[in-house]
């Protein structure tokens, strides 16, 4: 295999388990094929280290829209990755050890191999604990195991929401608007370790803002709209998407989080606000969202996502 083919690697789940309607690493590599790359789907198993080499066990595929078959793989097949002119690390959390480990395979190809996102930064950054960076902008929010601290600020706010560290995808995610049960709330933290805390915002019932950030820049956004008696907006939990625009200030605390982000060498996330706030989500592992603004708008930021990384040195 020659140097100069055009190879784009993505790290991922089974390609089989993906919802092509929803799914935003399906319309990034489709807008890519359209480019003249060829893809090559492997997951976190099939990496290797020899000779100092990052190798990937895996599968080139050929990807089709609107059809059942929508994939075509060829024979299962071992690459070096750093003949790849492209990475995406688009594999669903939860961020555990696995997860860390794939990345520390990536960061030896970083000076080789252009990876989205940087495995460092992803590493160094907790989707949720970074948001501390930004807690002018947040609810009330505290980072604790302590059952007493999580007593005394639910005393404080009355309701509160007591999200994972490390959770992802609205899964873990508890409501308290009463007495706190603090046997249950102790077994909770038990099984999850560290949370983050935060007064409840009683607008997460008319939906929270996913706002898309391509290259240091806010892109567009959309709401999502939990299901009836939720407080859960994510899409895989039943929300709903429409479109939306942004005010000035959630547009203002997006660029100011972009650039942040930017100069961290996150070239795509999402971040999620609700009524003007930060609700501690920036979502940095595996962004979704685009197929749902492209349904709703006709806007494809897969375009714009391709466009701005070819021509990023």
């Amino acid at each position: 295999m020659k140097n100069n083919q055009k190879i784009i690697s993505v790290q991922a789940d089974p390609i089989e388990r993906i919802n092509i309607k929803t799914d935003t690493t399906f319309l990034l590599l489709v807008e890519a094929q359209k480019r003249g790359y060829k893809i090559f789907w492997y997951e976190t198993k099939g990496l290797s280290l020899i000779k100092n080499k990052v190798l990937a066990s895996g599968n080139f595929v050929k990807l089709q829209e609107n059809v059942k078959n929508f994939f075509k793989k060829e024979k299962y097949t071992e690459i070096d990755l750093s003949l790849s002119k492209f990475l995406l690390i688009r594999q669903n959390p939860p961020f555990n050890l696995d997860y860390i480990n794939s990345t520390l395979y990536l960061e030896k190809l970083k000076h080789s191999v252009k990876i989205i996102n940087d495995p460092v930064a992803v590493r160094n950054i907790s989707e949720k604990f970074y948001s501390s960076n930004f807690s002018k902008f947040m609810p009330p929010t505290i980072f604790t195991k302590s059952i007493l601290k999580i007593y005394k600020f639910q005393k404080k706010y009355k309701k509160i929401v007591i999200k994972p560290i490390n959770g992802y995808a609205g899964k873990g995610i508890l409501f308290v608007n009463k007495n706190l049960n603090k046997k249950k709330i102790q077994s909770y933290l038990d099984n999850t370790g560290h949370v983050m805390v935060q007064k409840f915002l009683p607008a997460i019932k008319k939906g929270d803002k996913r706002i898309f950030i391509i290259n240091g820049k806010v892109m567009g956004a959309i709401k999502r709209i939990p299901k009836k008696n939720s407080i859960l907006s994510n899409i895989s939990q039943g929300g709903t998407a429409t479109y939306t625009k942004l005010s000035l200030r959630e547009r203002n605390i997006a660029n100011i989080i972009a650039k942040n982000l930017n100069k961290n060498n996150i070239f795509f996330s999402g971040i999620d606000l609700v009524s003007g706030f930060l609700i501690g989500d920036i979502n940095i592992t595996s962004p979704t969202g685009l197929p749902q603004l492209k349904d709703l708008k006709g806007i494809n930021l897969a375009i714009d996502f391709w466009n701005y990384l070819e021509k990023l040195k």
